[in-house]
């Protein structure tokens, strides 16, 4: 009996497979598969994430609309609202407040003839010029007396001493003896330029009760002025309606900037009541403040 015929493969039987060598290069048909990115890699990355989004909360920022900007009618309105809820002080309540630091009570004392004993025997105002402790006040309120005192704005008492006089236009120069130690002086200011109409305020002490301090206007200027007695007549005043009495004298009168341009030093009533009436006088500063030397303006 025939035996069938016996047929070879047509590819040789595959061998087992090797490993490649180390070194190595893979075959050409084989798919290598991509490395992991590297540390270096990784943070290029994460600066590029970065950096966009800094860019973009840039353009955030710069797309954000502008404030409105403010009008003149909102000026207009905040003003008118703050007029509605608040009263300012007064003009001449500023000035009184800005020059009242500067000003002193003055009295003259002496002693009585029966008893011996010391009196006060006027009262006068005074306004600090020097912030040392000079003082200017009216010749007439310290003339006669035994002992000058002086009361301070902030409730300091002291005593006084004459340093100058100046008859011509009824001014004395005194120097405190003690003086605070935050002591204002006032300002002054030149009287060129003023004109009648131009308000004013005298600070004083009337009969002694003050600071007190009125408003008024300047009614006139180059005025005279001769004192009831006829002793002293007194040229080139600054003539105020701003109320004044005995106890006044020596006081400024100041601007509504608490500037001091004049020293009250007299009012002008015709009968024997000697209280104000309407008319009252100041020496110019000028004068007064050539009495303890100082430059003219």
């Amino acid at each position: 009996m025939p035996r069938p015929a016996l047929y070879s493969p047509s590819r040789a039987a595959r061998r087992p497979a090797q490993a490649p060598a180390p070194d190595a290069p893979p075959p050409a048909d084989t798919v290598v598969a991509a490395a992991p990115p590297q540390p270096r890699t990784r943070g290029l990355w994460a600066a590029i994430v970065l950096l966009g989004a800094l860019l973009a909360a840039s353009l955030a920022l710069h797309q954000r609309p502008a404030p409105r900007a403010i009008t003149q009618e909102d000026i207009d309105a905040a003003v008118l609202r703050t007029l509605e809820t608040t009263t300012p002080p007064s003009a001449a309540a500023r000035a009184a407040e800005a020059i009242a630091p500067s000003v002193v009570r003055v009295a003259g004392y002496g002693r009585d003839r029966k008893s011996r004993q010391e009196i006060e025997r006027g009262v006068g105002t005074g306004v600090v010029i020097v912030d040392k402790g000079t003082i200017l006040t009216n010749l007439h309120v310290v003339t006669g007396a035994d002992r000058i005192g002086i009361t301070f704005y902030d409730g300091t008492e002291t005593t006084a001493r004459v340093t100058g006089i100046q008859p011509e236009n009824d001014l004395a120069v005194l120097q405190a003896q003690k003086v605070p130690d935050d002591l204002q002086a006032a300002p002054l200011r030149s009287t060129q330029g003023l004109r009648a109409g131009d308000h004013v305020v005298a600070v004083g002490f009337p009969f002694g009760i003050g600071p007190s301090a009125s408003a008024g206007v300047i009614s006139g200027l180059e005025r005279e002025f001769t004192s009831p007695e006829g002793k002293r007549q007194l040229t080139h005043l600054i003539q105020f309606d701003a109320a004044a009495n005995p106890g006044n004298s020596g006081g400024p009168l100041v601007t509504l900037d608490g500037e001091v341009v004049g020293i009250v030093t007299a009012i002008l009533n015709p009968t024997p009541a000697r209280t104000f009436i309407g008319i009252g006088f100041a020496v110019p500063i000028e004068n007064a403040a050539s009495a303890v030397g100082m430059p003219p303006f």
